[in-house]
């Protein structure tokens, strides 16, 4: 008797006999998809385009409204019998559903009927139901209106008796210069005398007008307070309900590893930085994935992650392409869930510049411009010391000061200045600070544009869950500036060489401008973090011009890109 399949376990349509399975699983904060993977992939996005079961607004149609592309996964794995198929997935909900015919469940279902998330959060809706009545009430409103009105009248009111007060002493003064010189002593000290008692008067009156402008504030104030303490009580209720609940889901979910060890949300972030889950962990596909193959005894073979839909206003994700794992929300879960695993070598730590060479362009006793090639770190990173920075203290022992005026990405090559010295890498800074420093650089992008040239300003900020990738931000990024102009189009390949000049210095600042769909919308070949990796970022640092730090004559150096 065979035995049954697993409904969520999907067996290849084509034939895969010929196909060689890896010998290792899956890096999956960098790697090239596998061919089973690639396949299941092509698979689940034919299920994507044919099915009606349920619908989600991807943004491939022509709906405008509600549009959100999604991640999905695919995970290759055998069965206990030996059978080799897929697991399919994706993150967080989908067309507003946790569970989906074929697709893997959620590691725990918060939304299921039984569980005690939706009694915790029915209260604590009911605290904010309360808390928007309240503060929308009549009697609220009318308070805070009536102790703002009240506050800005007695105010003025008490500063108009001290201005009264402060006339009528001035005019006591004049008296009192006039007098000394008109007024006999016995006339003199009977006037001193009623000033005086003026002056008395005055004070006395200012207090009692002040003491009871103050009183009548405080009286407002306090008819509003009544009101703002049962608000922040309300407040403080549902940020201890919603901590509490909050905490509970932690615990609630537990991912199994290979090891066939549980391990809570709560517990996995613990030893991070960040100490608390950030929203959304423990969602995305491949925890998914992998949490029902090991609880259902599958095999894990190879793994891979792609977009489907229209991509975010703020990220660079591209339909069908395929994306590694996040590194904020998905790295410390997926560490734990590895373990157990044979899996691939992380790329990302190899010197992939060992055999290169810096090429020295210009020298002397105060700077060097040289041109960096690909894969080599400007500076020394947390696993690898090979760098510029390093190679020129070995080369230069005698230079002094910082020597790294500026940064290239390890990916990008081209040109860079070095200071020799710490007054030039000063006054050079200074040039890059101000902005005097000129700097072009090439490009050859996936596809065909078809404008000659064009200006891209868009904001760049951190993707703080998912560094070292930017993200467009109108609020909090920084303003970023690039004019681009076409080189050269190759029709056969679908690419166009493109010159670019950043007049900002912001990070990835020519990789995202190209790569998101408000900028060229087109990936620059080979970028391994907006596009599809090649065996380089087809990214150069042609140009470079500035002053020298010494004789202030203005310089150009140009070197040619090898693509």
């Amino acid at each position: 008797m065979t035995d049954a399949l697993d409904p969520c376990f999907i067996p290849f349509e084509s034939d895969v006999s010929k196909f060689t399975l890896a010998p290792k699983f899956t890096f999956p904060f960098y790697y090239q998809p596998d061919p089973l993977c690639i396949l299941a992939a092509e698979e689940v996005q034919r299920h994507l385009t044919k099915q009606h079961d349920w619908y989600h607004n991807f943004g491939l149609a022509d709906d405008p409204n509600n549009i959100i592309g999604k991640m999905f996964g695919v995970l290759v794995v055998k069965d206990k019998q030996g059978r080799l198929g897929y697991l399919r997935g994706f993150s967080g909900k989908l067309a507003d559903q946790n569970h989906l015919p074929d697709f893997v469940p959620p590691v725990f279902d918060m939304l299921a009927r039984e569980s005690f998330f939706h009694e915790k959060q029915r209260v604590i809706n009911q605290l904010t139901e309360e808390l928007e009545s309240l503060a929308s009430s009549e009697g609220f409103l009318n308070a805070q209106a009536h102790a703002d009105l009240v506050q800005k009248e007695c105010t003025t009111q008490i500063e108009q008796a001290r201005q009264h007060v402060i006339g009528n002493r001035a005019q006591r003064k004049a008296q009192r210069k006039i007098a000394q010189k008109e007024l006999d002593s016995p006339q003199l000290v009977a006037l001193q005398q009623v000033l005086a008692k003026q002056s008395v008067e005055d004070k006395l009156t200012f207090n009692q007008i002040k003491v009871q402008l103050n009183s009548k504030m405080e009286e407002a104030k306090n008819a509003l307070a009544k009101f703002e303490i049962r608000i922040a009580h309300l407040k403080e209720q549902r940020k201890t309900l919603s901590g509490e609940l909050q905490q509970r889901l932690f615990e609630q979910y537990q991912f199994l590893n290979a090891n066939g060890e549980y391990k809570s949300l709560a517990s996995i972030f613990s030893d991070t930085v960040m100490r608390t889950p950030p929203a959304g962990a423990g969602e995305c596909a491949a925890p998914k994935l992998l949490h029902y193959a090991f609880i259902h005894k599958f095999s894990p073979i190879a793994m891979a992650e792609f977009w489907w839909g229209a991509s975010p206003k703020s990220q660079v994700r591209r339909h069908k392409q395929f994306y590694p794992a996040c590194i904020g929300k998905c790295q410390p879960i997926l560490n734990h869930m590895l373990q157990g695993l044979r899996v691939e070598d992380n790329q990302l730590l190899q010197n992939n510049a060992d055999n290169e060479q810096i090429d020295i362009v210009y020298q002397d006793d105060e700077m060097l411009i040289i041109n960096k090639p690909a894969q080599l770190l400007s500076v020394p990173g947390k696993h690898i010391q090979d760098s510029v920075y390093t190679r020129i203290k070995t080369l230069f022992p005698r230079a002094t000061g910082s020597l790294i005026v500026h940064r290239l990405d390890m990916s990008t090559s081209g040109l860079m200045v070095i200071a020799l010295s710490a007054a030039s890498h000063k006054s050079l800074q200074k040039q890059f600070i101000s902005r005097q420093v000129e700097k072009s650089y090439v490009a050859l992008i996936d596809g065909l544009l078809e404008k000659q040239e064009g200006t891209i300003t868009l904001p760049l900020a951190g993707d703080f869950y998912d560094r070292p990738r930017q993200c467009v931000c109108d609020k909090t990024g920084k303003p970023a500036h690039t004019t681009w102009r076409v080189i050269e189009r190759r029709s056969p390949q679908q690419q166009t060489k493109v010159l670019l000049q950043p007049k900002t210095g912001r990070t990835h600042q020519l990789r995202v401008h190209c790569a998101h769909e408000r900028g060229l919308n087109m990936p620059i070949v080979g970028d391994d973090l907006y596009g599809n990796r090649d065996r380089r970022l087809h990214l150069h640092a042609q140009s470079l011009s500035l002053f020298h730090p010494v004789s202030n004559t203005w310089l150009t150096f140009n070197r040619e890109a090898e693509f």
